[in-house]
């Protein structure tokens, strides 16, 4: 009787031991793939929009790219990187990011921080010297987010630097603006050019507009490999 407990004791300890293994390797199993999602905070994809993409700089600090592709899968399709801003400044996680992307052979652009007040042709060239166009690049972008003592003056500084990088590479840019800047005159402004528009609304019809080829929707992403919130993105574009 006093053996048939002890090993009845045991039995059911080892059974127990077995259980609680199990019941933490599922709720690890469980964990991984169920937070996929949530920590990724992307939501479906509006009509016309086809693919994903993020934008980075500075403020997502060191990425861990292999984290943030194997966490992604396919999903995240672009990215653009900044790369410069103003007359002298260069982001100091641009020429990483650029080596790895070319490396892996991400789809990816290049953008520059437009400061108004400073000479426009300066920053083009500042831009040309930081970034050398390769054949896969996706078109340069004008970050063009801040005001000018008018919107005359803006406009008239964003083209000389348009013109100049596009004189130069042979790629029209695309520009990047908040949807209110964009309504308010930058879409009369420049009917021959793409957007890339920032609203963190949820009306898909302010973004029909053909003008209109991504749509930041997010500027409060997680990703998985980055430690900073990180911008969201629409496309029109499959890529």
């Amino acid at each position: 009787m006093g053996k048939t407990k002890k090993k009845f004791n045991q039995k059911l300890y080892s059974t127990i031991v077995l259980i609680v293994i199990l019941s933490f390797s599922g709720y690890y199993v469980w964990n991984r793939i169920n937070k996929k999602p949530a920590a990724m905070t992307f939501i479906a994809l509006p009509t016309p929009f086809v693919s994903y993409g993020i934008d980075i700089s500075h403020h997502q600090e060191k990425i861990d790219w292999n984290e943030v592709l194997n966490f992604s899968d396919s999903l995240i399709s672009f990215v653009y990187c900044k790369a410069t801003e103003g007359i002298n400044h260069v982001d100091t996680q641009w020429n990483r990011n650029r080596g790895i992307l070319l490396d892996k052979n991400i789809p990816h652009g290049a953008y520059h921080f437009f400061l108004p007040k400073k000479d426009a042709k300066k920053q083009a060239i500042h831009f040309l010297q930081n970034y050398q166009l390769q054949k896969t690049d996706l078109p340069p972008v004008l970050d063009a987010e801040i005001e000018a003592d008018s919107k005359q003056q803006l406009v008239s500084q964003m083209r000389i630097w348009l013109e100049y990088i596009e004189k130069k590479t042979g790629r029209r840019p695309i520009i990047y603006t908040s949807y209110n800047m964009y309504v308010e005159f930058m879409k009369e402004s420049f009917r021959d050019y793409k957007f890339w528009v920032a609203n963190y609304s949820t009306k898909e019809s302010r973004f029909q507009d053909d003008e209109i080829i991504h749509w930041q929707y997010s500027d409060n992403g997680k990703i998985p490999g980055i430690k900073a919130k990180v911008d969201l993105n629409f496309s029109k574009i499959e890529f």
